[in-house]
């Protein structure tokens, strides 16, 4: 079967769209991972499909998945991106509705730029104490659509994105579905620096939506920053987080940032029947057509 798709990126967060309005594409774990990989296949942090909203609660409604097959809540970049491929193929003009499985969100367009409403965070907790292989470190963390952790660092560059980041990702703590895990560095008032590792991605990417909003959230909380907050990000893009705040109640968070076309193609998917990943699992590999490049 061959599958047309969309390659985009959000401050250097990138994910495969899809247009599924006719419901007949119905993609298995091993099939997603697949295209994830940045070797046998196209490569992204995750896949987005567009579909029909069941429920008329918005215009559209998305299925999205990480980069591992296993299906996500909620992603600020990845939702960015697929609101301006939503509006590509719709002729949408001033802003559009989607459902997710952490609710509707709201997109508007300003350019290539795209501002996204997030769901109202929960599970604000500051200062837990969790016990790592080096000790007890206090960790904080709030639910932006998905499970952030928050640490502050001195330094970005010098964080152990990846080995801390699993440790914690998958502590009893955290349990059961683990979290995402982010390293804050502050570099000016109300700006920050955040470098992240995405649960289901197994590692570090460029950039995180809710990652960079659960970041500037607690950064809000323990050290006063006002709406809005800059977010420099690993990519090297800068989000904008805003945000209403009384007390530690948070309300109508926005998420400002890019969202780029990358290319078009069409690509041959795996076998369903062919699921394990080793020397012939897959089928004779298939070329990527490529058939756009730049913007819309």
């Amino acid at each position: 079967m061959l599958l047309e798709f969309t390659k985009m990126n959000g401050a250097g967060n990138d994910f495969i769209l899809v247009d599924n309005r006719d419901g007949a594409i119905q993609l298995e774990p091993a099939q997603i991972a697949r295209l994830c990989d940045r070797h046998a296949g196209v490569g992204a942090d995750g896949i987005a499909l567009l579909i029909p909203c069941a429920s008329g609660k918005a215009d559209w409604a998305w299925d999205f998945y990480n980069s591992d097959g296993s299906r996500a809540e909620m992603c600020g970049n990845g939702a960015r991106c697929f609101a301006r491929f939503a509006q590509r193929l719709t002729g949408a003009s001033s802003g559009l509705t989607f459902e997710t499985v952490a609710g509707v969100i709201s997109a508007t367009f300003l350019g290539e730029r795209v501002s996204v409403n997030l769901t109202t965070p929960t599970d604000l907790r500051i200062n837990e104490l969790v016990m790592l292989n080096s000790g007890e470190m206090a960790i904080h963390s709030v639910n932006t659509g998905v499970p952030h952790a928050v640490l502050f660092v001195p330094d970005a560059d010098a964080a152990k994105v990846q080995p801390l980041g699993s440790e914690i990702r998958f502590h009893a703590h955290f349990a059961p579905r683990g979290t995402n895990v982010n390293f804050v560095q502050l570099i000016g008032n109300g700006a920050i620096r955040v470098r992240t590792y995405e649960r289901g991605v197994e590692g570090e990417t460029l950039a995180c939506g809710t990652g960079v909003t659960a970041s500037a959230l607690i950064a809000a909380e323990l050290h006063q920053f006002k709406s809005p907050v800059q977010v420099r990000v690993q990519g090297g893009d800068t989000l904008e987080v805003s945000f209403e705040k009384a007390d530690s109640q948070f309300k109508n968070v926005h998420l400002t940032g890019p969202a780029d076309f990358t290319f078009t193609g069409v690509t041959e998917l795996m076998s369903k029947a062919k699921k394990e990943w080793g020397c012939n699992s897959f089928p004779k590999p298939q070329p990527v057509e490529f058939l756009a490049y730049g913007g819309p």
